[in-house]
């Protein structure tokens, strides 16, 4: 027959477990004997209010949050200057005080996100799943779903911060101890200069994984001849988006690569590998807009280098001309960071027609639809590189979702060079050791703006600092896609 102690011990959670060599009465004496419920008399517990008796029993329970009461009360937002890159950071406020931080991807509108705010007001900010599935129709490829990605950082910052636990244990728990790292490597004015920087690279920053660029523009800056069609298209400006332009014509231009382009191209690789070696992988992007045969004429021409993957050679979305290139050539492909949502990410996976994932979380959809693109990718033997150029914010949420993702392979990371990047935010930690980002145990992403550092690099177009945004707070509409 079970006792009121009995009871009471039950409802705290306290199971009498006897040795089996012991009594019961023994072990029942000696729980009470050491016991003492961390100061409070036996008596005392027995005849304490219930109230008072579970406060004490949870004294050591994080009360900063109760999480099953949190609401959303504001959404405000910062554009930060990453370098030339505009990079807004949101925060999302709680009826508790406590907050969280995400991040638009660089380059895209703070619109993106604060669109959402109406719809997420008044929500459990721990229940992200639900705030995602409510909002993820207003994302789209590109920058167009940074804002639902930073909102999903911002919500896993905050139930971090709530459950008192760092995010990537609330996507099932980490992997490894410290994310691998890769960075870009620099040319320099000249060769000296080249070799200094990449030995800085390796030597002094640490980076045991390299990537490169090397496309067409080479060879159209030495000489325009080497490129076919280059007396129509303006192949040196592959980043404007004027309509009609080269920028905006990927993979319909008809330019293809002469031998004596491919030359001067080979030239850039054969210098960077000479210089690194064999034994650090050497990743490449950013080609040129060609089509899908001079992709697998230049594949074919660099697999004596033995290069980690070719990125974004053509668009993500033509999987059939993927599939194409990666069956032609040896050397891994990789698309990726442009692709919202996981479905795609599945047509790409399912055809065979890329050998390694490469999602932007800032536009995947959040981390825990980035972990899901790479738990997938794994099932059917296809690793995980992740694209990032932002702010210390959505680093962080980058390096907790690859810490719970097993068959990720490296992060990149934009912003080596530039000086108060690791200044824009506050950690316990450190934030990158050699080539590797150490997985903080803090709770949340683990980071905090430093906002003296923060104010000192706001976009001069939009100089607020998560000002009040009473504009966004309501917005009347259907949003329903069925009847």
């Amino acid at each position: 027959m079970s006792t009121p102690s009995d009871k009471m011990l039950e409802k705290l959670g306290i199971k009498d477990q006897p040795e089996p060599e012991q009594p019961k009465s023994a072990n029942r004496r000696e729980f009470f004997k050491k016991a003492g419920l961390g100061g409070l008399s036996l008596g005392a517990f027995m005849l304490s209010p219930l109230e008072e008796t579970m406060d004490h029993a949870t004294s050591k329970v994080n009360r900063s949050s109760a999480p099953s009461d949190l609401k959303i009360t504001d959404m405000r937002f910062a554009v930060v200057m990453n370098g030339h890159a505009r990079c807004p950071v949101i925060r999302i406020d709680t009826n508790q005080g406590i907050y969280g931080l995400g991040e638009v991807r660089d380059q895209g509108s703070y619109r993106y996100a604060m669109f959402l705010k109406s719809r997420i007001i008044g929500m459990n900010p721990c229940s992200v799943d639900l705030i995602f599935k409510r909002i993820k129709q207003f994302g789209f490829h590109g920058r167009q779903g940074g804002g639902v990605c930073a909102v999903e950082m911002a919500l896993w910052d905050l139930a971090g911060k709530a459950y008192n636990v760092p995010a990537y244990q609330l996507l099932g728990g980490k992997f490894r101890d410290k994310v691998r790292l890769y960075a870009d490597t620099p040319m320099g004015r000249d060769d000296a200069d080249f070799a200094a920087r990449v030995s800085k690279r390796m030597d002094e920053d640490g980076f045991t994984f390299l990537k490169m660029d090397f496309g067409i523009e080479l060879a159209a800056r030495r000489d325009p001849s080497t490129i076919t069609n280059s007396n129509f298209w303006e192949v040196t400006r592959q980043w404007t988006n004027d309509p009609v332009s080269y920028g905006a014509t990927h993979q319909l231009t008809q330019v293809q690569i002469t031998d004596a382009a491919l030359d001067i191209m080979l030239e850039r690789v054969d210098k960077v590998r000479s210089k690194i070696g064999y034994g650090i992988p050497l990743a490449s992007d950013h080609y040129g807009h060609f089509d899908h045969n001079n992709a697998i004429r230049l594949g074919r021409a660099v697999e004596k280098y033995r290069l980690a993957w070719l990125e974004d050679l053509i668009p993500w979305n033509f999987t059939d001309h993927w599939k194409l290139i990666s069956d032609a050539i040896e050397t891994p492909t990789s698309t990726g960071e442009d692709i919202y949502l996981k479905e795609e990410f599945i047509k790409l996976i399912d055809a065979r027609a890329i050998d390694i994932v490469h999602p932007d979380l800032a536009t995947s959809g959040g981390l825990l639809e980035t972990k899901k693109i790479g738990d997938y990718a794994e099932e059917r033997g296809v690793s995980m590189a992740l694209h990032f150029a932002g702010t210390p914010i959505s680093f962080m949420a980058n390096v907790h979702c690859a810490a719970a993702t097993q068959n990720f392979m490296a992060l990149e990371h934009h912003s080596v060079d530039l000086d108060y990047w690791q200044d824009l935010v506050t950690t316990k930690h450190t934030m990158i050791e050699k080539g590797f980002a150490p997985v903080p145990e803090a709770p949340g992403l683990g980071v905090e703006l430093n906002e003296e550092v923060v104010k000192q690099h706001l976009d001069p177009e939009n100089k607020g600092y998560f000002e009040p945004t009473p504009d966004w707070d309501i917005e009347r509409s259907w949003d329903r896609l069925w009847s």
